[in-house]
């Protein structure tokens, strides 16, 4: 009995460290892969304006009760229309979570950009950007847009970029960290899973959880509204 239970428990630690060794390959692997690709907003607006991209994509993060982005969001979204303003792109893809009727971080997303002069047209909202591989996904698919600025915190880009390149879309990441965060270390554990679940979706490429007729990102944002 006892050489049996010991063998099992060799087993699962076997399959424990092999589970290890693969996520942390997969880690490297793409942090590496991604890094020539992944710049800070400073670097990006010193470059040629000749590098106009279809969009920047800004990937949604949690909206406070009270209707305001959150530091991270705001972040994000401020430095997505820098770029907008500086040139780089005209057109702006929200892409966060709307699942609910109550819980909506696009329309606040585009309100913020509206408000700092970004045109109602030029602002696309992606209501179901339930995860990075399903904005990039959608962005792709129903966007239509192959070549994009992906602007997030850094710990979060490797992961975006690696999404977009597996999905046709040439992306470019633009750092927008400004501070040190709250819960950063637990963020940035999640992260490296969320790594090894997006290495295989690439390969697999699962259908995300919606999709839905196209809205061409060269069209207007305007077909992306939903009532207030």
């Amino acid at each position: 009995m006892k050489k049996r239970i010991l063998k099992i428990v060799k087993g699962l630690l076997g399959i424990g460290i092999i589970t290890i060794m693969l996520f942390t390959f997969i880690n490297v692997y793409m942090v590496q892969k991604t890094k020539p690709r992944i710049m800070a907003e400073e670097q990006v607006l010193t470059m040629d304006k000749a590098g106009i991209v279809d969009a920047a994509i800004i990937l949604g993060a949690y909206v406070r009760p009270d209707g305001q982005p959150s530091v991270m969001l705001a972040e994000r979204l401020n430095t997505g229309i820098a770029l907008y303003h500086a040139g780089f792109t005209n057109r702006l893809l929200m892409s966060g979570d709307h699942g609910q009727e109550e819980y909506n971080e696009v329309r606040i997303m585009k309100d913020y950009a509206i408000e700092r002069g970004v045109p109602s047209d030029h602002i696309f909202m992606d209501h179901a950007g339930f995860s990075t591989y399903e904005t990039m996904y959608r962005a792709s698919y129903i966007f239509e847009i192959e070549s994009a600025y992906i602007v997030s915190q850094e710990y979060h880009l490797a992961r975006a970029v690696y999404d977009a390149d597996k999905l046709g879309i040439e992306g470019v990441g633009v750092i927008c960290d400004r501070m040190v965060y709250s819960g950063d270390g637990h963020r940035k554990a999640r992260e490296a899973l969320a790594r090894g679940k997006d290495f295989f979706y690439g390969i697999l490429k699962p259908e995300p959880t919606y999709l839905g007729e196209k809205v061409p990102i060269k069209g207007s944002g305007d077909d992306t509204n939903d009532e207030k």
